[in-house]
């Protein structure tokens, strides 16, 4: 009896082993970050992006000689890949940086099964490709301004002599000293270029072979020294990533200030982990706000970002998470972003472009009739504050007592501007014609989300108050983005985002020498590219305060760009999401998260992906 009872147990015993997952088999469950963009990806090369949501992607498979501290705030200029700070030249023309040696690239056939150490070389290929004309980079006008010595010169060789792009032409401005230093060379003072050379989203090392080896595909083949490669890619659907095996010895640190207490606590939970502390992430595509937000409620995404201001009094009344959300463990983290929305103007366009007195009060009249106070109010749901400037918030140039018209509703001097200009009904139909008695039709490039739709809405009931007809062309983002590139448009709301401390980057949307890239108004003004350039060669000082000064109230008083907001942002994660913390400017955290799968869901805990 002793026999078969011991029989028994011993036989009930394998099964429930073989019914329960073991503890080696829960630790080998993946731990996978699920979470959705609200704007389908363009592409994974660097050189050919300039939206923030492919940039992201870039951003945690490549990586760039500095980065910023996660936990610091203000933010603070880390060593990624270099092998300690800069060594500078006393006129801020020379930029020296080592770079860490015993650094790989994942492996990728490409390398025909060697093992590829990053080196000081990758990073002056990396920087060619933005030069190179077949490449059309849209930030091509971004390191134009950089002003690398001969770089530029050897573009211009490319197209004038309608030969392919020289790679191996050494220039002053861009050298490998040795295996493991990058010399940049600048034809004018550059102070803050350290900035430049931080954020893997853009200037990081690139394998030349990769780009040999997989040609017009390279969008769609990142190869870089990140703690992510690209697993799959279902085109503005669904991108995986997964932990890059090879990644080297990384672990979780940082300097938060003193009297910041959340990130001492994250400090003191994560210091000295490997990174990256996940091993796979999903990103998915949805562009409808409902859709986003019900997946994140039936546990399908572990965050949701950005949530969707027609939620906010839901899900976080008063500022806090609502009772419902807060008893299933739920954060909410809400954050004046380092944003700005803006309605840009098509300076080329007949209708809102030009420079003229008429035309100049046209646009003003458009944004003196436009309530930005019933955009923060009835579609964002008080998720912002009034933008009364070009500067986003964090950064410097930015002051929030600063006032101007931007901010204004005022219709009546709209309408009496109009007047005065001689946009008048001049046939009685109703509607207000151009001066030249041609019909005045705003036209607005648009995209079919739901807040958007809002927010066209409110556009469209201003104008017709006026008397302006409003006509929308709806598109996918991605296709009003190359009509914006291209000058193919009139008007297009979008949003801006700071990507270092810097305020001067913002203002190189009105930069004339950055049309076709930054400056999609294709703004030109000489006055307004003379304080811009003084500005970028002098260190920050009065001087350069002044400068800023100026500069807003120019791009005040043509308003190529109606400024209406700056964005208030929440995002919200579940228990099992652990040290979460919006970044300021820069796009890559995934490596320093984590899931606890202890409170995870039965559902979610499988092993496997």
């Amino acid at each position: 009896m002793i026999k078969t009872f011991a029989a028994l147990t011993a036989g009930l015993a394998c099964i429930l082993a073989l019914a329960a997952p073991t503890a080696s088999a829960q630790e080998a469950s993946p731990k996978t970050l699920r979470y959705a963009f609200r704007v389908a990806e363009t592409s994974f090369d660097p050189a050919s992006v300039n939206d923030l949501y492919s940039r992201i992607i870039t951003a945690h498979v490549f990586e760039g000689l500095y980065g910023y501290d996660y936990l610091a705030r203000p933010p603070k200029l880390i060593p990624v890949v270099a092998d300690g700070m800069p060594d500078v030249s006393a006129d801020f023309k020379r930029w020296t940086v080592k770079i860490k040696p015993g650094i790989y690239f994942q492996d990728d056939p490409a390398f025909k099964g060697r093992k590829r150490e990053l080196v000081a070389a990758d990073f002056v290929y990396a920087t060619k490709r933005f030069a190179d004309p077949k490449l059309k980079s849209p930030a091509w006008t971004t390191f134009e301004q950089y002003g690398i010595a001969g770089l530029a010169g050897l573009r211009k060789e490319s197209m004038d002599q309608k030969k392919p792009f020289d790679y191996d032409k050494p220039i002053e401005g861009l050298q490998a000293l040795d295996r493991y230093t990058v010399q940049y060379t600048l034809v004018n003072p550059k102070p803050r270029f350290a900035e430049a050379l931080a954020g893997g989203d853009l200037l990081n090392g690139f394998a030349r072979e990769v780009a040999e080896h997989y040609g017009d595909q390279i969008g769609a083949h990142p190869v870089g020294t990140g703690p992510f490669m690209l697993k799959q890619w279902r085109r503005s659907s669904l991108i995986v990533l997964e932990r890059n095996p090879g990644y080297r010895e990384v672990y979780y640190t940082g300097e938060p200030a003193a009297d910041d207490a959340e990130g001492h606590a994250l400090l003191a939970r994560f210091k000295g982990r490997r990174l990256p502390m996940i091993d796979r992430v999903e990103v998915s595509i949805i562009e409808e706000e409902q859709p986003r937000w019900l997946s994140f409620l039936n546990n399908e995404h572990d965050m949701i970002e950005l949530l969707p201001p027609e939620f906010i009094d839901r899900a976080m009344p008063n500022g806090k998470v609502a009772p419902n959300l807060a008893k299933r463990g739920i954060q909410g983290y809400s954050t004046l972003r380092a944003d700005i929305a803006l309605i840009q103007f098509n300076m080329e366009s007949p209708m809102v472009g030009g420079y003229a007195p008429a035309q100049v009060a046209l646009r003003r009249a458009i944004s003196l009739g436009y309530s930005v106070d019933r955009e923060i109010r009835l579609a964002r749901h008080n998720q912002a504050i009034p933008a009364n400037g070009p500067n986003n918030p964090h950064t410097v140039g930015f002051d929030p007592s600063f006032k101007s018209e931007m901010s204004d509703y005022n219709p009546a001097k709209a309408r009496a501007l109009l007047d005065m200009h001689g946009y008048v009904d001049k046939n009685g139909d109703g509607w207000r014609d151009m001066p030249d008695g041609s019909p005045l039709v705003l036209e607005m490039l648009t995209q079919p989300d739901g807040l958007t739709r809002k927010l066209d809405e409110l556009r469209e009931k201003d104008m017709k108050a006026l008397g302006i007809r409003f006509k929308f062309i709806t598109q996918k983002w991605p296709e009003n983005l190359k009509a914006s590139r291209a000058g193919n448009y009139m008007m297009w709301a979008v949003g801006s985002f700071a990507a270092s401390p810097d305020g001067q980057t913002a203002l190189a949307r009105y930069h004339s020498k950055q049309i076709g890239g930054q400056n999609m108004a294709r703004f030109k003004l000489p006055a307004f590219d003379a304080l811009y350039e003084r500005m970028d060669v002098i260190p920050h000082g009065p001087e350069r305060a002044e400068l800023f000064e100026q500069a807003k109230r120019m791009a005040v008083a043509y308003m190529p760009y109606k400024a209406t907001v700056h964005r208030v942002v929440t995002d919200m994660a579940h228990p099992w999401l652990i040290g979460y913390r919006r970044a300021t400017f820069w796009q890559e955290w995934w490596h320093l998260v984590d899931i606890d799968t202890q409170k995870l869901p039965p559902e979610l805990r499988r092993k496997g992906p």
